[in-house]
């Protein structure tokens, strides 16, 4: 059985991404105690779903309990995905306020924002299990776009996903490795690239007759492989490497796309352009 556990903070996207799946042909299955996980896989098996999706959210009862149940799942022989979805404070703060719906851990003795860390809390961990997703800075669109190109890679081995960044939006809180590359001569200053972006020929003609540009493509290039094999025999399933210039426009896109043409021969790749997307 192929099976994807979605969880993550309330107002991240968890509904998005669980309705994405079933419009993919999944079994979806919404808000389930984790403590009835190991039961509810055995009676799907007996009814021969194979594509099965669940979502778990801070509510469940014994949460502590669902790593221990994946790794049952996994020994079963059931290939188990984990989509971690957050989002930063602002952004929920905001996607609560404008759809005045309540937190599901607030009160009347608890304010939004500390709901919302009582529940980042709680979920202390769990984006270590699987895929870790930020959904700060993408629409409901874009969130759906993605999980169906997840889902569309193979079961098996790791996928290394790239994503460009503007820093000026901070940091993507699921990027496992962070490259900074604001110290190259920037486009945005020449009036004739600043509309474009690093998909661009003359954006890329442009970093390509920048010395440093190039020498620090192929620094990246080699530390990631150089240490890509250790995270594969790790068993993880995904490694996000963000690569951020200040606007997130030209030179992380440029960077992104070269060394998504680089390792797609040798590794699934997925590319995530935040600011474009």
């Amino acid at each position: 059985m192929q099976l994807f556990i979605v969880t993550g903070l309330s107002g991240s996207g968890k509904s998005i991404a669980l309705r994405a799946l079933e419009d993919s042909g999944f079994y979806c299955i919404d808000n389930l105690p984790a403590t009835l996980l190991p039961q509810i896989s055995h009676h799907l098996e007996a009814s021969h779903q194979t594509k099965v999706a669940i979502s778990i959210d801070s509510r469940s009862a014994a949460l502590e309990a669902l790593p221990s149940a994946i790794e049952h799942l996994k020994d079963s022989g059931n290939n188990v995905n984990v989509l971690f979805l957050e989002s930063n404070i602002e952004t929920l703060v905001k996607r609560f306020s404008e759809t005045r719906r309540k937190h599901p851990l607030s009160d009347d003795d608890t304010t939004l924002a500390e709901s919302i860390a009582h529940e980042r809390e709680l979920l202390t961990g769990l984006a270590e299990l699987g895929h870790h997703i930020d959904t700060s800075n993408l629409s409901a669109n874009a969130l759906r776009n993605y999980i169906r190109e997840i889902i569309s890679q193979p079961n098996n081995g790791l996928v290394l996903l790239f994503t460009s960044f503007g820093f000026k939006n901070g940091i993507p809180l699921d990027a496992d490795f962070v490259f900074d590359v604001r110290s190259l001569p920037n486009p945005h200053y020449d009036l004739a690239l600043k509309p474009l972006t690093g998909k661009d020929k003359a954006v890329i003609t442009f970093l390509e007759n920048t010395p440093a540009a190039i020498e620090m493509l192929a620094d990246i290039q080699q530390y990631i492989d150089k240490w890509l094999p250790s995270f594969d025999q790790d068993n993880r399933s995904y490694l996000t490497v963000a690569i951020g210039c200040t606007g997130g426009q030209h030179r992380s896109v440029y960077f992104v796309e070269q060394l998504s043409k680089h390792f797609k021969n040798q590794q699934k790749v997925i590319i995530r352009h935040r600011e474009l997307d």
